[in-house]
């Protein structure tokens, strides 16, 4: 899969690296392109691209697993990261032909994961390590514009370049001007929440739920918060609306073991599922679907595969709602494909998750990328993360090494073949935001959503200028959050 996303992604890194470095001289020396990273000679000024793999003591081992599964006795790790503050943390480049160590200042300021695609720049010194002088990254993939997916011949006003410019709003063209002068309507706004965490056993936040249910189909608050709740065309769960405390609570007795394993079938107990979160989770989007269309995500505590990307939550969890769902069989036989279909009105989607809202390209994940990458990293800037993971041009870059992936043969879905214009990662621990710009004018917007548990907070972005909004539940009332 590694090999698969080098190759996607190292002609376009490749191009960066060469525009930037072609011709370049140091110390009397001119820097030239090595095809292999076992190319690369002691002493030679040279750039050559690869993958980066992070060596580091405290990552999980595979042979630690089997370890236990042969019942050897193996230490256990309850390290929450991978990083290790005393430097014995070593950065890798990999290809095809072999791998060499980096090693230089300017790795301490550059954040680097297992898996992000690079080309560096440097010489190979006496101890065959590589000390980097320079890094180049793919940077933002190009960015189609507005309404590109769902009306291809849609032309916008700056031209057929396929760019989005920077604070610009790119506008629907209606055939008589004078009409959509009259006729402009208000701008419409994606409401966007994650970790709703319904439980049997956990009822803090119920309030807060029951007022967002409220605010979602405007019956609560004034008159004006009224109106603007109106203009929420769709609303996003991304991930964890399901708490493990109920599975937890679950868990049988000590003086009950005996009789609950007799009841035990494949290692499973029956007896121990409840089932109400899941009916309470479907009783609220069930009231709110016959006003406002729903995407659902999963996450990590989810009914899903644990495995990514994370499948739709299968429509039978949802017997209320489902009724709002896609026909099967209408779905089998669309023609469209997939990254042109459009939202429909309760979409159990996967995770990660890409397509076109209100013509703007929305990516979304339940959060278990960023906190992946997180345990590789000593910071705790969430968005900076976000952004190197769309100039790595992968939204996972750390699959399948420490997150659970699929082992796809032939494509590696979570390479990023074009720029979204918002990208949300969900169940996060605070609510942050961030504008990212293009060597091509490309814009994102980066969008931090935490969890509503925790948090209380529904995040709004504007379909027109992508602005964002946080509304808060933390009170009886809802306040507004610039």
């Amino acid at each position: 899969m590694y090999f698969l996303r080098l190759t996607k992604i190292k002609p376009a890194v490749e191009q960066v690296a060469a525009s930037s470095w072609q011709g370049t001289v140091i110390g009397g020396e001119e820097v030239k392109r090595v095809e292999r990273v076992l190319d690369v000679r002691q002493g030679d000024l040279c750039w050559v691209a690869g993958t980066v793999y992070m060596d580091m003591p405290l990552k999980p081992n595979i042979l630690d697993d089997v370890s236990k599964d042969k019942w050897i006795s193996a230490p256990i790790s309850t390290q929450q990261t991978y990083f290790s503050p005393d430097g014995t943390d070593q950065i890798m480049l990999e290809d095809d032909s072999g791998r060499i160590r980096l090693v230089g200042d300017l790795l301490q300021t550059i954040p680097l994961v297992t898996g992000c695609i690079i080309a560096v720049m440097g010489t190979e010194n006496s101890s065959g390590e590589f000390d980097v002088i320079d890094i180049k990254f793919p940077d933002l993939p190009p960015q189609p514009a507005r309404w590109a997916l769902s009306e291809p011949s849609r032309k916008t006003k700056e031209g057929d370049s396929g760019n989005s410019v920077k604070g610009q709003k790119i506008a629907r063209k209606d055939q008589d001007s004078d009409d959509e002068m009259t006729d402009r309507q208000p701008s419409k706004k994606i409401a966007i929440v994650s970790g709703l965490a319904f439980s049997t056993t956990n009822a803090s936040h119920a309030l807060q739920v029951a007022l967002l249910q409220e605010y979602l189909l405007g019956e609560a608050l004034c008159p004006n918060d009224q109106d603007e709740a109106a203009t929420i065309s769709r609303l996003i769960i991304a991930g964890n609306s399901i708490s493990t405390a109920a599975s937890a609570a679950a868990e049988p007795k000590l003086d009950d073991a005996a009789e609950k394993k007799a009841n035990k079938k494949y290692g499973y107990d029956a007896s121990a599922y409840n089932s109400l979160p899941s009916r309470l989770f479907d009783e609220f989007i069930s009231r709110l679907l016959p006003s406002i269309p729903i995407t659902l995500l999963p996450g990590a505590q989810d009914p899903a595969n644990a495995s990514y990307p994370q499948q739709p939550i299968h429509m039978a969890m949802f017997p209320r709602s489902r009724p709002y769902g896609p026909d099967p069989a209408a779905a089998a036989a669309k023609s469209v494909p997939q990254e042109q279909q459009q939202p429909g009105w309760f979409d159990a989607v996967t995770n990660p998750w890409e397509a076109e809202i209100e013509g703007w390209r929305f990516l979304g994940t339940g959060g278990q990328n960023v906190d992946d990458v997180f345990k590789y990293i000593d910071s705790p800037d969430r968005l900076g993360m976000m952004e190197a993971m769309c100039r790595w041009r992968c939204c996972a870059p750390t699959a399948p090494d420490t997150l659970w992936s699929y082992p796809f043969q032939e494509d590696d879905p979570f390479v990023l073949n074009a720029c979204p214009h918002v990208y949300f990662v969900g169940c996060q621990p605070h609510f942050s935001t961030k504008l990212i710009t293009g060597p091509e004018g490309q814009t994102v917007r980066l969008i931090t959503v935490p969890s509503f548990e925790h948090s209380k907070q529904l995040v709004l972005v504007d379909t027109e200028t992508l602005e964002v909004e946080v509304v808060s539940f933390s009170g009886f009332v809802g306040t507004r959050e610039g």
